[in-house]
């Protein structure tokens, strides 16, 4: 007889199955890490703010919101304390509508020092009586061709400044 006698399948080795290391399950969840990734930069990135002790350059839509009839008052308080305000008129002669306005008002002084800079929200006038009332602008968009009244409040101007009408630029229009 011979040596070459069929084995019963029972006995033969196992053909080895293929170890393959499984790529598109690991690629699926390299993507899902990448993107989440991305969406928590993206969700926690800001614009760097403002600083408000440095002088901003303007807008660039502050051409098509002109600033006129600039009015200024002071109030004191009973404790002491002494308010300023800035009325004026703010037009938008452009093809925009504004929600938000960041102006930077720079008070001069005659002793030859930087002006004071103050950065603020502009707040537009809801009502005059029975009291000066104002709300964010993003409460009253200003339309193209739309003219508000605002009124900007100072609590601490400094006591060298020159008592005149302060520069007001529109640093940011959106």
């Amino acid at each position: 007889m011979s040596d070459q006698t069929p084995t019963p399948a029972l006995f033969t080795p196992p053909t080895p199955e293929r170890t393959s290391s499984p790529i598109l399950p690991i690629a699926i969840a390299g993507l899902v890490v990448v993107l989440i990734l991305a969406g928590i930069l993206l969700a926690t990135h800001r614009k760097p703010a403002l600083n408000p002790n440095a002088i901003h350059p303007l807008d660039p839509y502050a051409a098509s919101l002109p600033i006129t009839g600039i009015v200024m008052s002071e109030s004191t308080s009973l404790s002491g304390g002494k308010s300023t305000f800035i009325d004026g008129h703010i037009r938008n002669t452009g093809n925009r509508t504004i929600s938000s306005a960041t102006v930077q008002v720079l008070f001069a002084n005659d002793a030859q020092l930087p002006p004071q800079l103050e950065t603020l929200p502009l707040a537009v006038i809801r009502t005059h009586e029975p009291y000066v009332d104002t709300q964010p602008l993003s409460d009253a968009p200003l339309k193209p061709g739309d003219d508000r009244e605002f009124r900007l409040i100072f609590e601490n101007i400094n006591s060298n400044w020159n008592q005149q009408l302060p520069e007001i630029h529109v640093i940011a229009a959106k």
